[in-house]
C-alpha cells in the first residue's frame, strides 16, 4: 500500500481537485471481481478536535458475516476539511490500517461515496484506485445527484442521477427507515454493488460491514474492540 502522508501534506485544494479529475479516467465500473469470500467495512473518525484521523477496517466472512480480521490506525490529520475532498483527509490513515491486516478483503464497503461525487471520485473510488481493490460507496446521505421516490420495501431502489448519468442507487435496506446511497467505487457495477450491500444487511439499516467499522472507529470503539480482540 502506498504511504501518502508526506506526499499529500502540502497538497492544496486546487491541486487535489486537479488530481481527482486526472484519476477519474482510470475508474472502472464494470465487474472485475474475484470470488468474494471476504468483505470489509471501512470507516474513518476524528479525535482531538479533528487533529487525529482514526481508521477502522473490519473484515467479515461473506457467508455468515462474522469478523475474521480487523485493524485500527491513527495518524495526524494533514489535509483541511473541504467538502468534496474528504478522501485526502481519510485515505492515508485507511491505507495505514490496510497494511496491518493479515486477511486482505476481496471487496471494500466504504462509509461514504464512490462515483456519486461531483467529480466521480469519492472515498470508495479513491481508495479502490490506490489499492486496486474492488470497492463500493455506502453513503448515509446524498452528496450530489437527484432521485425519485424510493418504494418502502426492503431491497427496492431508485436511480441516483446527475444529468443523463446514473451515478448510484438510493436503496431501501429496511422498510420504514431512511434509504442508503450506494455507488460503484472501483471494479464493480452498480447492480453487483447493490447485491453485495443487501447480502450484508441483517436486521439493521446499515450493512454489517459498516456497523462493525463505524462502531470501531467511533467513540464507542472500546466496546466493539473487546469483541474483536480474540482475532489477533
Amino acid at each position: 500500500m502506498p504511504d501518502l502522508s508526506a506526499e499529500w501534506a502540502d497538497l492544496t485544494p486546487k491541486d487535489a481537485i486537479a488530481l481527482q479529475r486526472s484519476l477519474r479516467a482510470r475508474v472502472t465500473t464494470d465487474d472485475d471481481l474475484p470470488e468474494v469470500r471476504t468483505v470489509a467495512g471501512v470507516d474513518v473518525g476524528f479525535e482531538d478536535h479533528g487533529q487525529t484521523a482514526r481508521a477502522a477496517i473490519v473484515v467479515l466472512d461473506r457467508e455468515d458475516l462474522t469478523p475474521v480480521d480487523y485493524a485500527l490506525a491513527r495518524l495526524p490529520t494533514r489535509f483541511p476539511y473541504v467538502p468534496g475532498l474528504l478522501s485526502f483527509r481519510e485515505c492515508p490513515v485507511i491505507l495505514d490500517a490496510l497494511r496491518q491486516l493479515k486477511t486482505m478483503p476481496d471487496l471494500l464497503l466504504c462509509d461514504g461515496q464512490g462515483i456519486a461525487h461531483p467529480r466521480r471520485l469519492g472515498i470508495a473510488t479513491h481508495i479502490g484506485l490506490l489499492t486496486g481493490l474492488p470497492s463500493i460507496g455506502v453513503g448515509k446521505s446524498r452528496l450530489t445527484g437527484t432521485h425519485g421516490t424510493v418504494p418502502d420495501t426492503k431491497g427496492e431502489w431508485t436511480p441516483l442521477v446527475d444529468g443523463d448519468e446514473t451515478i448510484g442507487a438510493v436503496l431501501r435496506t429496511r422498510s420504514g427507515v431512511k434509504p442508503l446511497f450506494i455507488s460503484s467505487g472501483h471494479r464493480i457495477s452498480l447492480p453487483t454493488a447493490i447485491d453485495h450491500v443487501m447480502a450484508c444487511i441483517t436486521r439493521y439499516r446499515l450493512p454489517e460491514t459498516t456497523r462493525w467499522a463505524d462502531g470501531l472507529a467511533s467513540n464507542r470503539g472500546q466496546q466493539w474492540l473487546k469483541t474483536l480482540e480474540g482475532l489477533k
